[in-house]
């Protein structure tokens, strides 16, 4: 025999897919002639059970009257059917019974409230939801009303006792008044102990949030959420009603849409048990409700922690900066739902907004400027010592430069740079030239550099490298005529000019014999 499902995959492999009865069979592992047997049938029918007699048919009528007056058990009701003629075993009458037992549920209590009197809290909680890079699981916060059924929601990526107090003083802005008392199970952050029979142990940080408020904390019972019955309800009607059918992509999406679902439907339905909407009791009952303190209550979780070798704070595997002076440093964390304060020994040295993403850096650009300046600044001594070094004049530069540039450091970097370029000599030889004309910038220092880059080589002796012939040059006789022509226009000087001394036979100029001859030029 075959199940419904395994009927609908032989009929879709053959109508559907067009496979032969082999090719089912062996596909889904069955018998031929069981996929032949129903592909010939047209409607699937499960098998019909025979349901055979059995010794303890004459006794069902006695045993369900048994159970309905008192809750016997399996063995009390088999030693019964013995006495009264039953001859089978107890097997079947111990399924028996489980199957035809009553069901009894406990009785409760209708709880009355005065207006005013009672809150109920709790946390639901409802898969997941992306939060930045990462998911997280969707819990809500809730609070009602007990004598309106006056509602409050509010989504949050945790459920930390930051969030817990946070959500609570939200509740309180929200119905403009605390309640007298405030009703919870035995969660951590409002109760670490409540032993059966005992007083309960308050949380020392909720009891403190209760005392600043001026409510009482009402922890139910061990093990008994029933007594919480409204706000029970309130998370069932908010998986029901809000979230049910709801594709919400981002967190932040969430809570605008709570707030607005509260006051077009929540807040303003007919309530099945009061048959009247919980806006319009509220209307009476916000009356009844204590005033909200003037200070708001810090609700700050305050963690002790050390600052890496990076200068950095953890929190939920994302990382906060905080000054580069405080690197590994002990110090003291402040958590907010919506951001992070970090001192030191009472002082403000870092205030972040709170991130839900996962192994993220924050950095405060503040936090980094002074540790970069601090580099650069040793960076720069070097550099000066460098230029210090290149020629005694440098520290008269460098002072000069100072005092006519506002930007002396970056002369300073560009003056090392070119001394790496041209050389240490000619990078001190210009700064020389620099100071001795007044002269003080690096692009003074830059211009001289390239300038003695493009000067010529003094010209070299002249060496003769072919035949003597070459130097039997033949130049033509100058032209005086111009110079006869500018003596004639102008007034005759002869007699005021000093005469040459005529040659005398004596004096006769021999000709120039030229270089002195050279085996290697004949």
């Amino acid at each position: 025999m075959i199940d419904y499902e395994l009927y609908c995959k032989i009929r879709d492999y053959h109508q559907n897919r067009h496979l032969s009865v082999p090719q089912i069979a062996r596909e889904l592992q069955l018998d031929e002639r069981t996929v032949t047997r129903w592909l010939n049938t047209g409607k699937y029918k499960a098998r019909e059970t025979v349901r055979r007699p059995t010794k303890l048919d004459p006794h069902k009528a006695q045993i369900v009257r048994w159970l309905e007056s008192h809750p016997y058990t399996a063995t009390q009701v088999f030693l019964m059917l013995k006495e009264n003629g039953y001859t089978g075993g107890i097997t079947v009458v111990k399924d028996y019974v489980q199957h035809v037992r009553p069901v009894r549920a406990p009785a409760f209590l209708s709880l009355a409230f005065a207006p005013g009197d009672c809150a109920q809290v709790d946390w639901g909680q409802q898969g997941s939801i992306a939060v930045g890079n990462t998911k997280r699981r969707l819990s809500f916060f809730v609070m009602v009303l007990c004598h309106s059924r006056m509602l409050y929601v509010e989504f949050t990526p945790s459920e930390t006792m930051e969030h817990f107090l946070a959500c609570h003083q939200n509740a309180f802005t929200f119905f403009g008044g605390v309640p007298a008392n405030i009703m919870l199970d035995n969660l951590k952050s409002a109760v670490l102990q409540h032993a059966i029979g005992e007083k309960p142990v308050f949380n020392a940080r909720y009891k403190d949030f209760a005392d600043h408020f001026g409510f009482t904390v009402k922890p139910c019972g061990v093990r008994k959420p029933q007594e919480k019955g409204r706000v029970e309800n309130a998370v069932g009607y908010v998986k029901k009603n809000f979230l049910s059918g709801r594709d919400f992509t981002d967190f932040v999406c969430v809570n605008p849409a709570a707030r607005l679902w509260l006051d077009t439907i929540a807040n303003v339905r007919i309530h099945g048990t009061t048959h009247r909407k919980p806006l319009e009791i509220f209307d009476d009952e916000k009356q009844s409700l204590r005033k909200l303190s003037i200070q708001p209550y810090d609700v700050g979780v305050i963690r002790q922690v050390r600052a890496t070798s990076q200068f950095r704070v953890t929190l939920d595997t994302n990382t906060y900066s905080v000054p580069a002076a405080f690197a590994s440093a002990a110090l003291t964390m402040k958590v907010y739902p919506d951001h992070l304060c970090v001192f030191h020994q009472d002082q403000l040295i870092a205030r972040h907004p709170r991130r839900y993403d996962r192994h993220i850096d924050i950095e405060d650009p503040d936090h980094v400027r002074e540790l970069l300046f601090q580099r650069r600044k040793a960076s720069d001594q070097k550099l000066l010592l460098r230029l210090l070094a290149l020629t005694p004049k440098a520290a008269d530069f460098h002072r000069e430069l100072q005092h006519r540039r506002l930007n002396a450091a970056q002369h300073v970097r560009k003056i090392v740079a070119l001394s790496e370029i041209h050389g240490l000599e000619k990078t001190a030889r210009a700064i020389d030239d620099a100071v001795e004309f007044q002269a003080f910038s690096s692009e003074y220092i830059a211009n001289l550099l390239e300038q003695r880059l493009r000067l010529l080589p003094e010209p070299a002796a002249l060496h003769l490298t072919r035949r003597e012939d070459l130097l039997d040059l033949q130049l033509p006789e100058p032209d005086l005529s111009v110079y006869a022509t500018e003596a004639d226009s102008s007034p005759d000087h002869s007699l005021d000019q000093p005469q040459a001394p005529t040659p005398t036979s004596g004096d006769t100029h021999e000709p120039n014999p030229g270089p002195p001859q050279d085996p290697l030029f004949q």
